[in-house]
């Protein structure tokens, strides 16, 4: 911590964080490692591959898929912000993070969070004009109008993420830089400050629950509408097919929403740690490698495509 001098009376400012992590014997500490190494390694390389099928397959040029590759591409980044580090510090004995990085890998983190939730409700609004509106949606999501969808996604994402880190960074840490968490998150953060969190507190909450609970109601709201539809389709054939349109983007939804819903749709003091740390492998390691191979291994022409693509290239 840096000592010195404000206004008459003595402040201290902390330079750095310590991320405690989970605790691991010696005998753990290299399958951990090895573990959560390959995991990373695995998730980019599939979201990558996603992104090159959907771009080397003509059949693939929809807004479903253009929406796809943007989850994918945001998911890259998405685990790059935490991953790497949480894999060396397994292994390291200095887990140290200076202030700045905490408050930038707490920038990027939130900012692509907050995208994936409305990039979600993006693609939940996508599958509704498909199958409740099938002949006016090539006229409805156009080129145009899937690209302003998805910078709007960002714009939500970035403008959310500025506003609680602003309001974060202005707190005071004092000589408490031990963060139990193995990356920065908003809730650790509070609980550690020395300084009057109230105002923090209750802007990460409404921030919180807007961002969630708006795309989350639209999510439900097209699922109701498109299990009406559905319903009104007099084949079991032609059933099967429109839900399995949509059956992947539904478990990634669920898988992704109900985890993070858990972490961040409750204020400070109801904040479990051991709790939400195991929540947190959940969200930050374990969805964003199940749901490209949600996407291959439920998604017909995707698999279509994969197998043309690598045939191709053999």
């Amino acid at each position: 911590s840096l000592f010195y001098r404000m206004g008459g009376r003595n402040e201290t400012k902390v330079m750095y964080f310590i991320l405690l992590g989970f605790p691991t014997t010696g005998e753990l500490q290299l399958l951990l490692f090895s573990a959560l190494l390959l995991v990373y390694l695995l998730t980019v390389l599939e979201n990558f591959l996603i992104i090159l099928i959907i771009r080397n397959n003509h059949s693939l040029q929809k807004p479903m898929y253009f929406f796809l590759g943007n989850l994918s591409f945001l998911e890259i980044w998405y685990v790059s912000v935490i991953e790497p580090k949480m894999i060396r510090d397994v292994l390291s004995h200095d887990k140290r993070i200076s202030f700045q990085g905490c408050m930038a890998q707490l920038h990027f983190f939130v900012t692509f969070v907050c995208t994936e939730y409305v990039l979600l409700a993006v693609m939940a609004y996508d599958r509704f004009v498909a199958i409740c509106k099938p002949l006016r949606y090539p006229l409805i999501m156009s080129h145009k109008l899937c690209a302003q969808l998805v910078a709007a996604c960002w714009m939500c994402g970035l403008t959310t993420s500025s506003i609680k880190l602003g309001f974060i960074a202005r707190l005071s840490f004092c000589d408490v830089d031990k963060i139990n968490h193995y990356f920065c998150d908003i809730s650790p953060l509070l609980n550690i400050s020395c300084s009057d969190s109230s105002l923090a507190e209750l802007v990460d909450f409404t921030l919180a629950l807007l961002v969630i609970m708006l795309p989350l109601c639209t999510v439900v709201a097209s699922y109701i509408c498109i299990l009406f539809t559905v319903m009104k389709i007099p084949s079991s054939q032609g059933r099967q097919k429109a839900f399995s349109t949509c059956s992947s983007h539904l478990t990634v939804v669920i898988l992704f929403y109900s985890t993070t819903l858990f972490t961040y749709g409750h204020p400070k003091l109801m904040y479990a740690y051991r709790a939400n740390k195991v929540v947190s492998v959940l969200y930050t390691v374990v969805v964003p490698l199940l749901n490209p191979l949600i996407y291959c291994l439920r998604n017909k022409e995707v698999r279509v495509a994969m197998r043309r693509t690598f045939t191709c290239r053999r």
